[in-house]
């Protein structure tokens, strides 16, 4: 067999990346990645070491959270917080499926308890109290259990005078839970007007994609939103607002590009330059570096 020929059978024998979708380990035949995009195809840990992002064409892959927090927060700062809260089932949902069998189903295949991880960490020192959002966790639904730790997140920067960031990644909220989904948008957004009147800085980050009830909250609360390059952001879906409105909407409506020209977005920066544009952020608006805890 030639070696072209041997591409050939492990691109054709290879798994389908979807778009945005996280690159899967490098284990057996998953050793390349072919850009949606683009067409690109790159070895996945040189894709990886990108931060998912194609060096072709700039497309950014979906990334989980335990990579975002690995892109961000210095080596061993990230302290989790509220790690034991769990979602229940309170309105005994059932559509195809049970809610409790797709709950289960969720945290057996993301290993984590729901769809937000928030904790306390450093960026070059510069103290920041991050959450983020993964959209494996049922579409990245807000349901009470992530309306808690985003509150609790909220209210603990506060108490801690940190800055926040907390990047954004949902469908919207968890329709299983009804009333008590829809509410975690109030609560979070009254805890994070305490954190303004204190004075202390917001960013939200809003990835591919940011919709529903999380956009029209704390998605689009911050003292300055920023997103990744064509993001998908917005409250209701394209085809429904063309056929309430009845009429057809502009091209790239919706993206992070064209939230930008019309003002609801502040800056666009690529998944490689966030943590130094962070950085940047945080030390113009006077956040302090803290000292790095010595172990004896």
């Amino acid at each position: 067999m030639s070696l072209f020929d041997w591409f050939a059978d492990r691109r054709k024998n290879a798994p389908a990346v979807r778009p945005n979708q996280a690159p899967e380990s490098d284990e057996g035949d998953g050793l390349w990645s072919k850009c949606p995009e683009c067409g690109e195809v790159v070895y996945r840990k040189d894709l990886i070491a990108h931060a998912s992002v194609c060096k072709a064409c700039g497309y950014h892959n979906r990334i989980d959270s335990a990579e975002r927090i690995r892109l961000l927060a210095d080596e061993g700062s990230f302290e989790a917080l509220d790690v034991e809260l769990s979602p229940i089932d309170p309105l005994a949902f059932k559509d195809r499926r049970s809610y409790a069998d797709r709950l289960r189903d969720a945290q057996a295949a993301t290993g984590l308890r729901d769809a937000v991880v928030t904790g306390l960490c450093r960026l070059q020192g510069l103290p920041l109290a991050l959450g983020v959002m993964d959209f494996r966790f049922m579409g990245g639904s807000m349901g009470s259990v992530v309306g808690e730790k985003l509150t609790r997140l909220v209210e603990e920067a506060t108490a801690r005078r940190y800055p926040l960031m907390i990047v954004c990644a949902s469908g919207g909220a968890r329709m299983q839970e009804g009333m008590l989904s829809l509410m975690q948008m109030a609560k979070i957004s009254g805890a994070l007007q305490h954190h303004r009147q204190a004075r202390l800085l917001y960013v939200p980050l809003l990835t591919h994609p940011t919709t529903g009830g999380v956009t029209a909250s704390f998605a689009m609360l911050g003292d300055l939103i920023l997103a990744e390059p064509k993001a998908l952001i917005g409250f209701a879906g394209r085809r429904v607002i063309e056929q309430t409105l009845r009429e057809k909407l502009p091209e790239g409506f919706q993206t992070a590009e064209y939230l930008q020209d019309h003002g609801f977005v502040d800056a666009i920066v690529p998944r490689t330059e966030l943590r130094s544009t962070l950085v940047a952020l945080l030390e113009l608006h006077g956040v302090v570096r803290q000292p790095v805890p010595v172990t004896l």
